[in-house]
């Protein structure tokens, strides 16, 4: 489940007051009632000098202990994920997402290389391994309106629960991921978020009365973190989806999910739709999701968000986790279910989902050890170049840093989105790349997402 924390971390120490407070101390101390004068400078004069000079010693010191701790605080990974938004929704055990890792790649070894290092640096990948399902079946995901019977909160969960599955997928065969997913057709079709199989060789789907199952990818769309598996069986529970649009805010809402892994499976959690059409980019990609206040954690992940009716009217994929050295609670994130509907059909027919404008490539932040290591610009390092794009077509190679696109300088894979946010398959954007120690423009037309390799 992401999580995102918003906001710069402001602290002090010593200071004017602390200063005022050492001195109205020292004014309370006598003299010395056998001190001498010196000459020509009267005893008074003498003691407040001795005063103010070490006050203005302290502070000095002070000042410079404060200053080297925030050059210390401001280059630390601390600071750095308190920067910005963060959200929780990885629901990653142990792993980097692909435009991630830690700063000392590979436990802090350093290579000749600069190519080697990124190659350890991203250490997760994006793609999904799994066996695929047959796709152009004629099977679409329905939405029914809305009854005008509110269900209890025990007839939702009795309802619904059935329905809502755990997920646990593996990496060579070890734990990698959980999350939760819901079954949608009798026959096996279930719903979940694509972030939670990024880099997984097999997923198992758990019903809430102890049956396993291995599930195959049907197809996953990282833009909109909507993904559908299928299970081989008859006559599963599912849940029905209502309509995401005739929802106003106020109305009660239901989360039921996996948090913290399979020890609290089934866990459900209520609120209310706290706001409708939230803008939120994660992972480079703006989407526009429901907000609620129903309690989520890591593994509510691909879980349902549900209606009074009992519909799942949510797929909850993120929350906030903090703002400004303060703890948030209670501001998550559903994708709709008008939206859930279209990517889903477009998955179940073709396996991806067309009109995507794309560059055709993958691509990470350069990290300031990279910076420094390797005398790289800040920008985007570019760790792949899919087949079927224009970007290879026109010469873009692995190991090529984008300082701007457009003219704008970049340094995530979220500004370069923002930029091409809105365009078209066909437009064309300028990329500003250096290659040796030499940079260039490179024009290049985005292509269609379902047309890449």
């Amino acid at each position: 489940m992401p999580q995102y924390n918003t906001g710069d971390w402001y602290g002090a120490a010593g200071g004017p007051e602390q200063a005022s407070a050492w001195y109205r101390a020292g004014e309370q101390r006598r003299p010395s009632q056998t001190a001498r004068p010196a000459a020509g400078v009267p005893n008074g004069q003498k003691r407040r000098r001795r005063k103010w000079t070490k006050v203005v010693s302290l502070s000095l010191c002070g000042a410079i202990v404060c200053a080297a701790v925030a050059v210390c605080f401001f280059n630390s990974d601390l600071y750095r994920r308190m920067r910005g938004i963060e959200f929780q929704g990885s629901d990653r055990a142990g792993v980097y997402y692909e435009f991630g890792g830690d700063d000392t790649a590979d436990g802090g070894r350093q290579y000749e290389d600069f190519r080697e290092y990124f190659d350890n640096y991203y250490t997760a990948s994006s793609e999904i391994g799994l066996p695929t399902a047959p796709t152009g079946t004629g099977v679409t995901l329905r939405l029914y309106p809305r009854q005008e019977e509110e269900l209890t909160l025990q007839e939702i969960y009795a309802q619904v629960s059935p329905a809502v599955v755990s997920l646990t997928t593996y990496m060579d065969d070890l734990p990698y991921s959980w999350g939760t997913g819901v079954v949608f057709t009798p026959d096996g079709y279930i719903i979940t978020n694509t972030h939670i199989l990024q880099g997984c060789s097999r997923a198992v789907v758990a019903f809430s009365d102890g049956s396993e199952y291995d599930a195959r990818l049907v197809g996953a769309d990282d833009a909109s973190d909507i993904a559908v598996l299928d299970i081989d069986g008859e006559d599963f529970p599912y849940a029905r989806f209502g309509r995401s649009d005739a929802l106003k805010v106020g109305d009660k809402a239901v989360a039921i999910g996996n948090p913290l892994s399979q020890a609290y499976t089934g866990t459900m959690t209520d609120g209310i739709i706290s706001a409708i059409d939230r803008n939120v980019t994660y992972q480079g990609h703006r989407m526009t999701l429901l907000q609620t206040n129903a309690a989520l954690n890591e593994g509510n992940s691909g879980g349902p968000l549900i209606n009074t009716s009992g519909q799942v009217v949510g797929i909850t994929n993120m929350k906030i986790m903090s703002s400004y050295m303060a703890t948030v609670e209670g501001i998550g994130f559903a994708i709709p279910s008008a939206v859930v509907k279209d990517i889903a059909d477009q998955l179940m027919e073709n396996g991806v989902v067309s009109g995507q404008a794309t560059i055709g490539i993958v691509a990470g932040s350069v990290s300031a050890e990279a910076m420094e290591l390797y005398d790289l610009p800040r920008g985007v390092y570019v760790s792949e170049v899919n087949e079927g794009s224009d970007a290879l077509e026109k010469g873009l190679q692995v190991g090529d840093v984008i300082t701007a696109v457009n003219g704008q300088s970049v340094t995530t894979v979220a500004q370069v989105n923002a930029i091409k946010e809105g365009m078209s398959v066909g437009d064309s954007l300028t990329l500003t790349v250096y290659r040796d120690g030499k940079s260039f423009e490179m024009d290049i037309v985005l292509v269609d997402k379902a047309d890449i390799e």
